[in-house]
């Protein structure tokens, strides 16, 4: 469920190193003990991410210590290059971003416990650093965490005449709907193709595969079962990929779904031409923001609706940091690590609408946003941050997600547009997410 923003065009090369006591001692470290050291790093780049990195000089400043950024990409392009150093054998650097959703296809990164402090630890919100595990070992350090909730559009549920006539037609008042059934019957009402349509939702590439995965565990099934079988083509499957599919064909959501990516719909969104918008925290500012959003100063935002299982969707993940295991300085690096991950490093995140880990941050920026009178804000904090504790779950944590997710997501998208029934999709796509897994196997 990784998000890539617009790529800067930056090329920088920036010294950081690590602050004082950030390693797995309470003692503070004296100034620049770390001078003459040069830490190589891999981060992640793009809008959303830049502004962190703003602050590395000040932890260069107190160790002494320089950071050569060797590489700074989008998260899909650093995937690509970090399996072409896996393959080449050739790892120089101390220090890449990395992804919970991603960390199980990279045996190059420690574990990281014993590394950092239990009073560090114990800031980050206990099921994100469970997720940061990859067979007990804690190969990542969260950054920021991303979780559904759904946005709507009060300016069409504020409407009297939408008002009245839902009243009218369904004997219930208007609100944010609590289920998925709640949520199919507003999109419907909502729609007046081709001027506003009532939700969307991705149709192409993980996006796709990772939205219709999070529905079908609130639902009540499961992508495998617990030997890394597919078991998705069930009728819970079905079920699932039933409600985009019916929702495509009757006109719910725009023609273009079939190509849409996450920016896709938050423009639409944004433009103020849909009611309903189940995504991600990251767009909460740009939503509220007059600048980019016609919609501003009136949106809302919401826990997920609750599926046929009683359960709300909730597929997560997070940005982090990791340390290889050839580093030759794993306290410097994590001291790095730690700097970046302090509550200062995420409010600095937090501020433009990313979701903290830590629990303090995630407090603080709430609080913040009251004190600015942003309550939309700080309700969307609050609601994604909530999201986090209590609905969270990953993909599963295996080296073949990306290859079962291309393997899901075109079967997923003809079953859309109608080239096939969903049954039909699901069991080829279970076929060949079969063969993906007995593959693997056959090569342990």
């Amino acid at each position: 469920m990784v998000r890539d923003s617009i790529k800067t065009g930056l090329k920088i090369t920036v010294s950081v190193l690590a602050l004082a006591g950030l390693v797995a001692t309470t003692a503070a470290r004296a100034d620049n003990e770390y001078k003459g050291y040069t830490l190589r790093v891999k981060l992640i780049g793009g809008v959303q991410y830049e502004a962190l990195y703003t602050r590395i000089p000040l932890w260069e400043k107190e160790t002494g210590a320089k950071v050569e950024i060797v590489s700074r990409k989008s998260h899909f392009e650093l995937d690509r290059e970090l399996k072409q150093d896996i393959a080449s054998q050739h790892i120089d650097y101390c220090v890449s971003s990395n992804h919970t959703n991603f960390s199980a296809q990279y045996p190059i990164f420690r574990d990281l416990k014993g590394l950092f402090p239990a009073s560090y630890l114990a800031a980050f919100a206990p099921a994100l650093l469970k997720q940061s595990e990859v067979k007990g070992q804690l190969v990542q350090i969260p950054r920021s965490t991303d979780i559904e909730a759904l946005y709507y559009n009060k300016t069409a549920y504020a409407d009297p005449a939408n008002r009245d006539a839902y009243k009218k037609k369904f004997g219930e008042d208007l609100g944010p709907p609590k289920t998925f059934a709640e949520y199919t019957q507003q999109a419907t009402f909502f729609t007046k193709a081709p001027n506003f349509y009532g939700t969307q939702f991705p149709g192409k590439d993980e996006a796709l595969t990772g939205t219709f995965y999070s529905l079908l565990v609130a639902n009540g099934g499961q992508l495998l079962d617990a030997k890394m079988q597919p078991t998705f083509n069930s009728p819970v499957g079905v079920k699932t990929l039933d409600w985009f599919v019916n929702l495509y064909k009757a006109g719910v959501v725009p023609k273009g779904v079939p190509s849409y990516v996450w920016d896709d719909l938050g423009n639409n969104f944004a433009s103020g031409k849909v009611a309903l918008d189940l995504d991600w925290p990251g767009f909460a500012s740009f939503y509220n923001d007059p600048k980019t959003s016609k919609l501003a100063g009136n949106v809302g935002v919401v826990r997920a609706p609750l599926g046929a299982a009683n359960k709300r969707p909730g597929w997560s993940g997070s940005h982090s940091f990791s340390i290889t295991k050839v580093c030759a300085r794993p306290e410097v690096a994590a001291s790095f690590i730690q700097f970046l991950t302090s509550k200062d490093s995420q409010m600095v995140e937090a501020r433009l609408g990313s979701i903290p880990s830590r629990i303090d941050a995630q407090q603080a920026i709430v609080q913040e946003f009251k004190a600015k009178d942003d309550h939309f804000m700080a309700d969307a904090v609050a609601t994604f941050s909530q999201a986090a504790k209590e609905d969270s779950f990953t993909p599963p944590r295996i080296a073949q997600w990306n290859e079962i997710s291309n393997a899901l997501w075109p079967e997923l998208q003809k079953a859309i547009i109608g080239d096939e029934t969903s049954q039909q999709a699901l069991d080829k796509a279970a076929k060949k997410v079969a063969d993906i897994m007995q593959d693997a196997a056959d090569n342990q």
